[in-house]
């Protein structure tokens, strides 16, 4: 990749909420990483029906932490301020689940080691890879594409 430091870390953190939510059954409309007066890139999430789970606070909070996990994976550093969105996000629902400061820091944290375990699963990382390499050629790319780099990943790594 001849892409900068930055445009990388972009990349990857967007294919880290693209592959979460996937994972997690949540439908993707779109990745980009064309910057706009807010943010460096966005991961668009289809609006409807999707797959409920038993958990949808920690499936919020995952894929929101995906990002900040998988941008750490590649880079070898958290970048929690270019994650401050997101972590405001991930606090309020954590703040939602207890009002105690260290119950709330220790449930992030768990859901943090979480996210980063489920990037261990066969295929996971590799399709991040995939979307990310992808966004380095094309700064937006459809959730039909990301679900499409994702799935081949998965397939590959379990033999199919």
């Amino acid at each position: 990749m001849n892409a900068s430091p930055e445009a990388i870390a972009t990349a990857f953190h967007e294919a880290g909420h693209a592959v979460m939510a996937l994972l997690l059954g949540r439908p993707v409309h779109r990745v980009s990483v064309a910057p706009n007066h807010l943010r460096l890139g966005q991961c668009e999430f289809t609006k409807g029906a999707f797959r409920p789970t038993q958990d949808e606070v920690e499936r919020a909070m995952l894929i929101l932490l995906a990002g900040l996990a998988a941008e750490a994976r590649r880079t070898g550093s958290y970048a929690w301020e270019a994650a401050e969105h997101d972590l405001y996000e991930v606090r309020s629902l954590s703040r939602g689940r207890t009002a105690d400061e260290r119950k709330a820091d220790r449930l992030e944290r768990r859901m943090l080691d979480k996210t980063e375990h489920l990037f261990d699963r066969p295929g996971v990382w590799t399709a991040t890879e995939r979307i990310a390499e992808e966004l380095l050629r094309r700064p937006t790319i459809s959730g039909r594409a990301a679900r499409h780099l994702f799935d081949q990943a998965i397939a590959q790594a379990e033999g199919g």
